[in-house]
């Protein structure tokens, strides 16, 4: 009679447990499968980690991608003509959402706009403007202009695939002379570091540049970086960390070179930054 008990008892229990894991099973099936990346030290560097002067420059390329997502400027019109002063931007934009926090945990080690992804709008290579809505007002002077628009993430990395930019010339008022600019020659642009950098923001800085008709190897054009009398050779067209900058006043200057070290030509193939780090 005792073992009948246990027997009916054991059964009993192995009922319950099969079912519960049937409802586990079903309600895993159920749900949105959540997909986290996490690291301790943030960005993953990609190659070797180049130490300098104290200071270390390394790529790196873990982010998250979106090679869907597309940008287009409609206005101004390529090749347009506007009235000097306020001039509206509108983009079409797909497969990319503005505002929104890049989910990657790149985000906690860098500069992250608490704003949310955006546009980098970069007239004649000048400091960008970031924008979290496709259309905006912007002051043009009167001449002949160079726009770069690309999309950013939260923490200011650029997309660097084809989709993702949108390269023009657009002429405001009547300019005395008028630029000669080859929209199909190599031509690099500034994005980052830029500005002022404070407490935890200063360890790791991210350089971002943008290239157009070109691309960079070993064996190709390169990017020479030049941090505080420092020279770095860039060989990858990908986002880097710079580590160890001193509190203060920093200088970046970047070129874009052949593979015999000669500055390609361009107006925008060599550009000097400087940026601020605080303590707090």
């Amino acid at each position: 009679m005792k073992k009948t008990y246990l027997g009916l008892a054991a059964a009993l229990l192995l009922g319950v447990t099969a079912c519960d894991t049937a409802r586990q099973t079903q309600d895993a099936e159920n749900q949105t499968p959540v997909v986290t990346t996490t690291t301790t030290s943030g960005p993953t560097p990609a190659g070797a980690i180049m130490s300098k002067n104290g200071l270390r420059v390394y790529a790196f390329d873990d982010s998250q991608q979106y090679p869907e997502s597309a940008l287009r400027l409609n206005t101004p019109p390529a090749g347009g003509l506007v009235e000097p002063g306020p001039v509206e931007f509108n983009y079409s934009l797909s497969n990319y959402q503005l505002t929104r926090m890049t989910p990657h945990s790149n985000a906690e080690h860098m500069a992250n706009s608490q704003q949310g992804q955006h546009i980098h709008n970069i007239v004649d290579n000048e400091p960008y403007t970031a924008h979290y809505e496709t259309t905006f007002t912007k002051d043009l002077k009167e001449g002949d202009h160079v726009i770069l628009s690309f999309l950013s993430r939260s923490y200011h990395e650029s997309l660097k695939h084809k989709g993702a930019y949108d390269l023009r010339m657009v002429t405001a008022g009547k300019p005395a002379e008028r630029m000669n600019f080859d929209l199909k020659a190599p031509h690099m642009f500034y994005s980052r570091p830029k500005g002022e950098y404070v407490g935890t923001d200063t360890e790791k800085i991210m350089l971002d540049f943008y290239l157009v008709n070109t691309d960079l190897s070993p064996t190709g054009n390169k990017v020479r970086a030049t941090i505080n009398g420092t020279e770095f050779m860039l060989d990858r067209w990908l986002p880097y960390i710079i580590e160890g900058l001193p509190m203060g006043e920093t200088t970046i200057k970047l070129e874009l070179l052949d593979n015999n070290g000669n500055v390609l030509p361009g107006p925008y193939n060599t550009v000097e930054r400087k940026i601020t780090l605080k303590e707090s």
